[in-house]
């Protein structure tokens, strides 16, 4: 059934609405595919293949008029620890193709269903925790510390109470007032200038005031690995020498499989409540079907995982930028994509004036609305058990992983609702 004449609109026939959409929408994914990939561990060019190919691929595959795919804040715990567990970003790729491949069978089986009976208290501590992981993980960079031989990833407290005296107070001036402006821009402005992402004048500031501070030399100057380091890519060879693809020698390995089964099932969480969401909040009330984006995301993901990308789900807030900017159809997710492109060809030089500083603000607000505190109160009204699920979820995937502490919330939910049960007998 074409697309008109099951209540959707013609891919080209709203371009005066999709096209300003899609620059909306690219003006946010940039600052958010590089600072992914920097919370991630990862390349930075990897958060920038994953938005390409979530844009282009993803997009004219899917049957969802308003939802965006790219690299999401959701799977940066996923991608630390995958990388960790794996030993190295190339045998990471294999399991990001896996994945894909696994969401690709799921699409083809018709199981997109499954997110219905997934309790919404497990869910949103998973969301929770994630948010709770990004801020920790971001703190560090945002106030500019730096402990020689410790990495981003392996912060800890104590190490950086140890190490105060090694803070950038210039990356700190840049971080904070970065995260102050976040915050009044999106609790004051962001009504009023609705087509402007929050993550765009947020970055502009950050390199603003570096030049400022740099000029007038109050406070130390930040350092090279301070900024963004993004490589010209101009040439199939230039792409071929900055990025990285999958060492297949991780088939060997068992525990790969087990990161493969996490990306792929958190993934398709991620997306398929992404997608559900942005149904909601369409004006023409389309309904996407998941099915269909499954095999979207899984084949997205395959391409990610060979061509050096994280691995990608469909991202609630590019989605509703999409929706804010006036989005009608599919190309203006198509559309971002191609930006994309455009911008690793052409302006490598000038996103690499980007402090890291200002990409952590944005993220350490982005997992601040994944954390959301003022949802523990509303979850604790809800009943003892729904609150005892959401607080074990998420206890156990910060003290665990991500993939321990879904099954310990599954596993807790479906107990005490047997509880219940018999309780009432």
């Amino acid at each position: 059934m074409s697309e008109s004449t099951s209540g959707r609109l013609h891919l080209f026939s709203q371009l005066k609405y999709d096209i300003p959409a899609g620059i909306s929408v690219f003006f946010v994914a940039i600052p958010l595919c590089l600072g992914i990939a920097h919370a991630s561990g990862a390349p930075l060019m990897s958060g920038l293949v994953s938005g390409v190919i979530g844009g282009v691929v993803v997009g004219a595959i899917s049957r969802s008029a308003l939802s965006v795919t790219g690299p999401a804040a959701g799977l940066t715990a996923i991608v630390l620890s995958g990388i960790e567990q794996l030993g190295s970003f190339e045998l990471f790729l294999c399991a990001v193709v896996v994945a894909g491949i696994i969401q690709l069978l799921l699409g083809v089986l018709k199981v997109g269903k499954v997110i219905h009976y997934i309790p919404q208290s497990v869910i949103q501590g998973m969301l929770s925790a994630i948010g709770f992981i990004l801020i920790s993980k971001q703190l560090p960079h945002l106030i500019g510390f730096h402990a020689e031989g410790i990495q981003a990833d392996r912060y800890s407290l104590t190490s950086i109470v140890q190490s105060l005296d090694t803070i950038n107070t210039g990356v700190t001036l840049i971080g904070v007032i970065s995260l102050l402006f976040m915050i009044v821009w999106e609790t004051k402005m962001k009504n009023r200038y609705k087509a402007i992402p929050g993550a765009l004048p947020v970055v502009l500031l950050a390199i603003a005031i570096n030049y400022l501070n740099a000029g007038v030399g109050f406070l130390p100057a930040i350092e090279a690995f301070q900024y963004v380091q993004l490589p010209s890519v101009q040439s199939a060879d230039e792409f071929t020498a900055s990025t990285f693809f999958p060492d297949w020698s991780a088939l060997n390995q068992l525990r790969f499989y087990g990161v493969a089964f996490t990306i792929a099932i958190v993934a398709t969480l991620e997306s398929l409540l992404s997608l559900e969401a942005m149904d909601e909040l369409d004006p023409l009330k389309r309904v996407s079907p998941p099915d269909r984006e499954m095999v979207a995301q899984g084949t997205g993901n395959i391409l990610a995982g060979l061509l050096g990308g994280l691995p990608l789900t469909a991202v609630i807030v590019r989605g509703t930028v999409n929706l804010r900017a006036g989005a009608r159809t599919r190309f203006s997710a198509i559309f971002h994509g191609i930006l994309l492109v455009v911008s690793v060809v052409f302006m490598a030089r000038w996103l690499n004036l980007i402090p890291i500083a200002g990409l952590a603000a944005v993220l350490v607000y982005t997992g601040y609305k994944l954390l959301n505190p003022t949802q523990v109160w509303e979850w604790y009204q809800r009943g003892k058990i729904p609150f005892a699920v959401f607080c074990t979820t998420f206890a156990a995937i910060v003290l665990t992983d991500l993939m321990v502490g879904v099954a310990t919330g599954l596993v807790v939910h479906i107990l005490a609702e047997y509880a219940g049960k018999l309780k009432r007998q």
